[in-house]
């Protein structure tokens, strides 16, 4: 699994707008504190239910987001085990995000 910091992450998706998918697996009540924009909320423990429907982007390049990068971690090595081949974790989660590229985001 690569690991981006905030700043590797905001040049790559401004680079890969179209292929990257963006998934918050936090929980619904932390969505008040911020989202990537265009990211899918799938709470953590909801993603083996998802798995079938994200199969058709299994070589893509999924880009996986929490709080801190901790729970988005585990769910990439999860995904990596079950053969996805492009899994970035987001370093720091939203927290790094709220502090190095958005500021109007509310670290928490």
């Amino acid at each position: 699994m690569k690991q981006m910091s905030a700043t590797q992450l905001d040049e790559f998706l401004q680079e890969n707008t179209q292929e990257a998918i963006l998934i918050d697996v936090r929980e619904a009540h932390e969505l008040a504190n911020g989202m990537l924009e265009n990211a899918k909320h799938m709470p953590m423990n909801s993603i083996p239910v998802h798995v079938e429907e994200l199969e058709s982007v299994k070589d893509s390049p999924i880009v996986l987001i929490c709080r801190s990068g901790q729970r988005s971690a585990q769910v990439g090595q999860y995904l990596e085990q079950l053969g996805f081949t492009d899994v970035i974790n987001l370093e720091g989660g939203m927290n790094a995000w709220a502090a190095q590229i958005d500021t109007n985001m509310r670290v928490y």
